[in-house]
């Protein structure tokens, strides 16, 4: 499960993830919005979410605070990217500019990148708003956690995960 605020690099590092190890990939942002942007009946989400972390086997990218529960409790690894707001800041101002208008990879049918204020205050107050939620979720995780704070630690952890399973194969070979 990797969590963070938005334009840390959740969707970028699962799309990784999910090439090295072969899982399947889910993101959230494609489950939860509708069409225009249009968020789902509540109820009706947290059954979706429910059956997707039923699923035996997944990566799964996004925040989602209402659902992160339900996530935590069926996952065995949490990668938490605990980045500065202007790193994030950034990535969403660069994303929202270059994408303007046409649909990312991870998100849904019907809903372009576009300009959001609301959406840009959002990341601006997450570390103050939603990372206390998200650190009182995952404080108690008894599985593995792993918390990267800057694009060279997300590198660092897929290149030693690269290697790690290189290992592995080499080993299954032999």
């Amino acid at each position: 499960m990797i969590i963070g605020c938005s334009g840390s690099g959740k969707s970028t590092l699962a799309r990784k993830l999910a090439d090295l190890t072969g899982l399947p990939l889910i993101h959230l942002d494609r489950e939860y919005w509708r069409p225009g942007w249009v968020e789902p009946d509540k109820l009706e989400w947290l059954a979706a979410v429910r059956a997707v972390a039923a699923r035996p086997r997944w990566i799964i990218d996004g925040n989602y605070s209402a659902s992160l529960g339900i996530r935590v409790a069926a996952a065995d690894t949490v990668i938490f990217l605990d980045f500065p707001r202007w790193v994030c800041l950034w990535s969403v101002l660069c994303r929202s500019a270059i994408g303007y208008g046409r649909k990312r990879e991870d998100t849904a049918e019907g809903c372009p990148e576009r300009i959001d204020r609301d959406f840009y205050l959002y990341v601006w107050r997450w570390r103050r708003n939603s990372r206390p939620r998200t650190l009182a979720a995952i404080e108690n995780f008894p599985g593995k956690l792993v918390i990267l704070r800057s694009r060279d630690d997300v590198a660092g952890f897929v290149a030693r995960l690269n290697r790690g399973l290189q290992n592995d194969e080499s080993k299954k070979i032999r």
